[in-house]
């Protein structure tokens, strides 16, 4: 007597079998991976720093708490340029926090504030205007940056203490740590204003 199929449900699949060029596409996968991992850590700890932004000297363009990653690598090779937000110990001052500011003056730059702008070799300084200086400090008479010497501002110029101030004046490059290169947050991604 012959059994008939049938066609209702059948509670026995066959096994599949695990091939190896499936294997090797996942271990791929997760190899990959891991390296990623890896990179990404071995560029933050040895190339970047983690810190964060302490009071309003940056706002709008950074906050109060906000976590910053900085490129401690890029000013090994070239120098800050004027625009970079750069991370420094004020005085090379080990017990002191981190500043954030933003380069005005490099090298060889004349610069001096008068009726609330910020001069530049004679010229305004307009890649990023500020609000109307109310206090001038050492700038409101002419400085010449010496040799690895920079003068740093907070974007918010009225609530800054920055190399306007005597206890601070311009920052030597030796005090300077890097270049802000990312800031955390609202999410994470660059700054554009940081390139």
């Amino acid at each position: 007597m012959r059994r008939r199929k049938s066609k209702g449900l059948s509670f026995y699949q066959k096994k599949k079998r695990i091939n190896s060029s499936t294997m090797h596409e996942a271990l791929s996968y997760v190899f990959i991976t891991l390296a990623a991992v890896v990179v990404a850590f071995v560029l933050i700890y040895c190339v970047g720093m983690r810190t964060s932004v302490i009071g309003v000297a940056m706002q709008p363009t950074l906050s109060n708490g906000q976590q910053i990653l900085v490129n401690r690598l890029l000013y090994r090779i070239v120098a800050p340029k004027s625009g970079d937000v750069v991370v420094f110990l004020p005085n090379g001052n080990t017990n002191a926090h981190y500043y954030v500011k933003r380069v005005v003056a490099v090298p060889g730059d004349d610069v001096q504030i008068k009726d609330g702008a910020v001069y530049v070799n004679g010229l305004k300084f307009k890649e990023y205007p500020f609000d109307k200086i109310q206090n001038a400090g050492i700038a409101d008479e002419l400085l010449t940056m010496q040799q690895d010497e920079f003068f740093v501002m907070g974007d918010n110029v009225n609530n800054s203490e920055d190399s306007r101030a005597d206890n601070i004046g311009p920052v030597k490059r030796k005090d300077i740590y890097g270049k802000v290169w990312f800031h955390l947050g609202d999410g994470t991604r660059k700054m554009g204003l940081m390139e």
